[in-house]
């Protein structure tokens, strides 16, 4: 269970910071709800305690595991994914719902190396920016840097 204050990385969200934990009556069933202030989109999530396993709520990364993002970010070959776009879009998603820096970074490489091939659809630019945003917000999080700064550092050779 997280306690007010945490930092918390909620998956296809971003990252955000737990304000309160509340008690609520949805639909005449009484439950305790995370409220989640997210960082990306200065938006406010609620979460029901007993769904945020299943969804995948977690801490932000470890500071120490930053330097193995990283790497993973440098070293990695994309996978170009399913010459299919529908399956293609499906695949990240599910990465993205995994909510695990890694999967996100794949999504990232995958849709960058894509883009570079050929035009990405709406949809898939859209999901290249967005993953982009949560990655770069959770290791600044983590990290104490500016979003900026990690941005500048981790996308500088992706052109999309």
């Amino acid at each position: 269970m997280f306690s007010i204050g945490d930092t918390v990385c909620y998956p296809l969200h971003g990252v955000g910071k737990i304000e309160s934990i509340e008690e609520r009556a949805v639909l005449d069933k009484t439950s305790t709800y995370y409220v989640i202030s997210l960082m990306n989109t200065r938006m406010t999530a609620m979460l029901p305690v007993e769904s945020a396993e299943s969804v995948g709520l977690r801490p932000i990364v470890d500071p120490s595991l930053c330097d193995n993002i990283y790497a993973y970010f440098k070293t990695t070959d994309a996978d170009i994914g399913s010459s299919n776009w529908n399956q293609r879009y499906r695949d990240n998603m599910e990465k993205l719902r995994k909510g695990d820096p890694f999967s996100v970074i794949d999504v990232i490489l995958c849709l960058s190396k894509r883009g570079r091939m050929r035009n990405l659809s709406s949809g898939e630019r859209k999901m290249l920016a967005n993953a982009k945003a949560i990655l770069a917000a959770e290791i600044a999080a983590s990290s104490g840097r500016s979003i900026g700064e990690i941005e500048s550092e981790l996308y500088k050779d992706i052109i999309v």
